[in-house]
């Protein structure tokens, strides 16, 4: 036990200072494999790497056609195409709801956060700009409707946060929708009710927009598609893959050949942005894989049984100690994907044991674990917190605080709710 938990203090600490985990989640799973009494060279040379190369081979291809579907969404103006005409829709004086709810249809639609991010943050300074509200907010902005929600808690959503679990769980993408939509409906309003009361406080005390020192500017500056166009593949990846029960590959890869064909007289970027795309993916899923092989090892040492004991002697459901699980483990890694997929690699099956021996259905362990997923995954330390800080030029002092409120408290609160919402069997 004490191997494990060194383990993953010296993931949490080193992830926390920006090394990057594809070398330092081995070097913690050989403190737990000397921790445990396990030979170092076949923990990582087997145990590790097992873990590693199965979780690459399971998900690789979704990883890079899901990058290279976001990428051709970018470099085709289409992700631009959809966050201006909602920008459009809603106006000046709803400046923040629009940028919301432009990077939640696009995240919903299968685009990576990372391009969303990059896609929509433009509008946020032109509708920030003539609503007269505060630069620190956007990015916390950005983290709503992009990080929280759509990533973790809608059914149907492509994102990976919602696709592990069905792995290890035998579910599909739409498990638990009555928990899925209660939990997300209450981090879109909590997110949204919060951002207007800080945007009052703001403006209260005088802070009102500033220009970023640093200009941001934009790769592509071509003719706009039709909103209704670049819609299209957006919602063609969501229908194949809950309406007519296409895999997450096959809904992708139909999703990537509508937008070639929709963008036709562009083809000489199509190349470019594959490759671009494609190679984006592999560091993603190498970072993934290197959490999940560290969980590999954690699953193998002797101490494993008593931090099972541990995690389901808090009394209550079960679904209470995998939700501490995938939140602890997803902050330890600062990656939502990270520390679910450490938490499903090492306990899913004992889940399915007491699912089957509590008549517990599936799809809640499912559910939960994804909401868990989009809790303490966004500390200050997590990847995509610090990318949109850099995007936005702002620091952790600037808007980390506000960040924080709608993409860790609140979703944490919405979990509680959900799990209660399973404990009275609606889910």
């Amino acid at each position: 036990m004490l191997g494990i938990i060194l383990g993953l203090i010296v993931l949490m600490f080193l992830a926390y200072l920006g090394w990057s985990i594809i070398w330092v989640a081995p070097i913690a799973a050989g403190i737990v494999a000397l921790g445990g009494g396990l030979d170092l060279l076949d923990s990582y040379t087997n145990v590790y790497m097992n873990g590693f190369v199965s979780f690459a081979k399971s998900w690789f291809p979704v990883f890079m056609l899901g990058a290279i579907f976001g990428k051709l969404m970018q470099v085709t103006n289409m992700a631009t195409s959809v966050s201006l005409m909602i920008g459009k829709l809603l106006g000046e004086k709803r400046a923040i709801l629009g940028v919301i709810l432009s990077c939640a249809v696009l995240t919903f639609g299968g685009v990576s956060l990372f391009v969303v991010v990059f896609a929509v943050y433009p509008l946020a300074l032109g509708l920030f700009k003539a609503a007269n509200i505060s630069r620190r907010l956007i990015p916390a902005t950005l983290a709503l409707g992009s990080f929280t929600f759509t990533m973790a808690a809608l059914p149907g959503s492509p994102q990976i946060q919602n696709l592990i679990p069905i792995k290890y769980f035998d579910t599909t993408a739409m498990a638990a929708p009555i928990t899925g939509i209660v939990a997300s409906l209450i981090m879109f309003f909590g997110g949204y009710f919060y951002l207007k009361y800080r945007e009052n406080t703001l403006r209260t005390n005088g802070e009102d927009y500033d220009e970023p020192k640093k200009t941001y500017k934009e790769q592509n500056k071509d003719k706009i598609p039709n909103f209704l166009l670049s819609l299209a593949p957006l919602f063609f990846v969501v229908i194949l893959l809950n309406i007519f029960d296409f895999n997450i590959i096959n809904a992708l890869l139909c999703g990537i050949i509508l937008i070639l064909i929709l963008n036709i007289t562009h083809f000489k970027r199509f190349i470019p942005a594959i490759n671009e795309g494609a190679s984006g993916s592999v560091v993603a899923i190498i970072n993934t894989s290197a959490a999940v092989g560290f969980g590999s090892v954690v699953k193998n040492v002797p101490g494993f049984q008593s931090l099972i004991d541990l995690l389901l002697s808090i009394k209550g459901s079960p679904l209470i100690s995998e939700a501490i699980a995938v939140n602890l483990l997803a902050g330890a890694t600062g990656s939502a994907s990270g520390g679910l997929g450490i938490a499903l690699e090492a306990l899913a099956d004992k889940y399915k044991e007491i699912a089957l021996n509590q008549s517990i259905p599936l799809e809640l362990f499912h559910r939960i674990a994804s909401i868990s997923s989009g809790g303490l995954d966004a500390l200050p330390h997590n990847g995509a917190v610090l990318t949109l800080l850099a995007i936005t030029g702002l620091s952790h002092k600037q808007s980390y605080l506000d960040i924080c409120v709608v993409a860790v408290i609140i979703p944490i609160l919405a979990l509680i709710v959900g799990i209660i919402l399973a404990t009275f069997g609606i889910y």
